[in-house]
């Protein structure tokens, strides 16, 4: 039982790590790259929002930067849930846990922006940190909330069965 504990507390810390570094990856692609990468994914959400809001006036230009930016919003957002769940898997409990999520979280942002300085087309901005970071709190908030209902379930479940 005690080596079933360590290895999910092993694969919970190898899933942060491996969603950092494909942050990492992804803020390292020159500025063409990136563009490529974005570009494509806006044009299959503008595929779709023209067969749902056929009559509709969008810009592609806005919803690039929807893209992008719901890109930021929901990388951090699953950063501070796999590192919440790594916390927790790990020992840590309650709002002590949930702000370790997120001083990991909102720093991992603080370097990923000061990294994109130095990738040629690319730059750092205080703003994308701001919004990193605000996904970061909607993950844990949505951990939570879930661990809630679900230990609530737990709970209500083992009363019913004593």
């Amino acid at each position: 039982m005690q080596f079933q504990k360590k290895k999910i507390v092993v694969v919970s810390w190898g899933l942060v790590v491996g969603w950092m570094a494909l942050i990492y990856f992804l803020s390292a692609q020159h500025a063409e790259q990136s563009a490529n990468l974005s570009g494509g994914i806006t044009e299959f959400v503008n595929e779709i929002v023209e067969q749902v809001a056929p009559d509709g006036e969008f810009q592609i230009d806005e919803i690039s930067f929807f893209v992008r930016k719901n890109a930021h919003f929901f990388a951090y957002l699953l950063l501070a849930i796999l590192t919440l769940n790594a916390v927790r898997r790990s020992g840590g409990r309650g709002w002590i846990s949930m702000g370790v999520a997120f001083i990991v979280s909102v720093l991992y942002a603080i370097s990923d922006e000061v990294h994109q300085l130095f990738v040629p087309g690319r730059s750092g901005q205080v703003s994308d940190v701001l919004l990193d970071s605000t996904g970061a709190l909607a993950g844990i908030a949505l951990y939570a909330i879930i661990s809630r209902w679900l230990g609530g379930k737990h709970n209500a479940k083992n009363e019913r069965t004593n």
